[in-house]
C-alpha cells in the first residue's frame, strides 16, 4: 500500500484539493491519500514547517508528503524531492524543510528537473502530484531529478537564536492550535543541548512569566485539598508530541473560558524566551 499525504494553503472552498486529488489518483489509483492540513495561512512558510514536521513521524516509512505551500517554481524557489528518515518530501525549497531536518542532511536530495517532460501549460502542482505518484510506486529519485548536495535554503524567519554566553533561547510563536495553545520554534533537542538541565524560566509579552516545563498537561501537585479541577486555568509550559515548546491553558476552550492565545495574548511571530539558571 502507497500513502501520499498533503499539506497546503489551499483552503476547502474552491477546487483546488479536488483536482489535486484527482490528479494523484489518475496517476496512482491505489495510493492511499491522506489530507494533514489545507488550512495553511496563505504562504506560511514556518507554520507549513511547524505542521509537517509534527505529522510526518505518524506514517510509516516510504511514504510520500507532497508540500503545496509557495510552491511556484521560481529562481529562488526551486522544485524538491528529498528522502529523509525513510520519508519522501516533495515540495519547493523555499524554507519550508528546515524546521523538519533541524540542519541535519537528507540521505538525498534532487532538484525535480520533468517540467520539459509534462504537456504545455502544466503548473506545480502537476509536478509534484507526478512526482510523488513516480515514488509511490516505487520509483527512484534519479529518474525525476538531478542529485544535489547544495544545503536545503533555510528558513530566513524565525529560527530560534541561542544567546552567546548560551544563558537563554529566543523563539517565536510559529503555530496555534485548535485549543488556542501557542507552539514556539524551541525544540526539546536544542533546550536540552544548551540548558544542560538547568532550572527554566521562559518568558512572553510584557508580564508572561511561567517558572519550568510540565511533563505532560495534567502535571500538577494533587492533594486532598487541589483536585485537577482546581488548576483549570493555569498557564504552562510543555514539550507537545512533536517535540516542540508549547504554552498553554489547563483545559482551555477558546469558545468558553478562554485559550493562551486569548488570556495571555500571544499571537503569531511573537517572541518567546527561555531563560537558564
Amino acid at each position: 500500500m502507497s500513502i501520499i499525504t498533503l499539506t497546503t494553503d489551499f483552503g476547502l472552498c474552491d477546487h483546488f484539493v479536488g483536482a489535486l486529488k484527482g490528479k494523484l489518483i489518475s496517476g496512482c489509483s491505489d495510493a492511499v491519500i491522506i489530507d494533514i492540513s489545507h488550512n495553511v495561512d496563505l504562504f506560511n512558510i514556518p507554520q507549513a514547517g511547524y505542521i509537517i514536521s509534527a505529522a510526518w513521524r505518524n506514517f510509516p516509512v516510504g511514504t510520500v508528503h507532497l508540500i503545496g505551500v509557495d510552491a511556484e517554481l521560481s529562481p529562488e524557489n526551486r522544485h524538491i524531492a528529498i528522502l529523509w528518515n525513510g520519508h519522501y518530501f516533495v515540495c519547493a525549497d523555499n524554507g519550508i524543510l528546515s524546521l523538519l531536518t533541524q540542519s541535519v542532511l537528507p540521505e538525498k536530495i534532487v532538484e525535480i528537473n520533468i517540467h520539459d517532460r509534462l504537456p504545455e501549460g502544466s503548473n506545480a502542482m502537476d509536478v509534484f502530484a507526478t512526482v510523488a505518484c513516480h515514488l509511490a510506486k516505487g520509483g527512484t529519485l534519479s529518474v525525476i531529478g538531478r542529485e544535489t548536495t547544495a544545503p536545503l535554503k533555510p528558513m530566513h524567519e524565525m529560527n530560534p537564536v541561542v544567546a552567546t554566553d548560551k544563558n537563554s533561547i529566543r523563539g517565536n510563536v510559529v503555530y496555534i492550535d485548535h485549543f488556542g495553545n501557542c507552539v514556539t520554534n524551541i525544540s526539546r533537542k536544542l533546550l536540552k543541548e544548551i540548558g544542560k538541565g538547568r532550572n527554566v524560566e521562559i518568558n512572553f509579552g510584557t508580564k508572561g512569566e511561567i517558572k519550568g516545563i510540565k511533563s505532560g498537561y495534567s502535571d500538577f501537585n494533587l492533594n486532598e485539598r487541589f483536585s485537577l479541577k482546581d488548576y483549570e486555568g493555569e498557564k504552562l509550559a510543555v514539550f507537545n508530541e512533536a517535540g516542540f515548546l508549547e504554552i498553554a491553558i489547563f483545559r482551555s476552550n477558546p469558545h468558553t473560558v478562554g485559550s493562551a492565545k486569548t488570556l495571555l495574548g500571544l499571537k503569531y511571530r511573537d517572541m518567546v524566551s527561555v531563560k537558564f539558571e
